[in-house]
């Protein structure tokens, strides 16, 4: 998921992503085959710190695969719909449809 940043003129980008999002370029970056453990996905990725929210909360892929159950996916497909959930929730915990309706005003 990607939210626009406040305009503040700059080289800013044009968007901020979170989530599987911003797991998405490690993943194309890394040299991984599936099927994976989670320990095997952490040692090819370096145990990213990855957003899940607008506002740059962050947790390590290593603690976010432990809280998706599966400890094996057997496609990419896979383990980004097991980590979803996970981000989502810590999405919400960090401040809700009030936070993310700030983070989407540019004032």
């Amino acid at each position: 998921m990607a939210v626009r940043p406040p305009q503040q003129g700059g080289d800013e980008p044009d968007s901020l992503e979170f989530g599987i999002a911003a797991l998405t370029p490690y993943l194309s970056e890394a040299e991984l085959s599936f099927p994976a453990t989670s320990d095997e996905v952490v040692r090819a990725l370096g145990d990213p710190e990855i957003p899940y929210d607008a506002s740059g909360n962050s947790i390590p892929l290593s603690a976010a695969l432990e809280a998706t159950g599966p400890s094996r996916f057997d496609t990419e497909r896979e383990l980004l719909d097991a980590l979803h959930p996970v981000f989502e929730e810590y999405r919400a915990a960090s401040g809700g449809v009030l936070s993310q309706l700030r983070a989407l005003l540019p004032f």
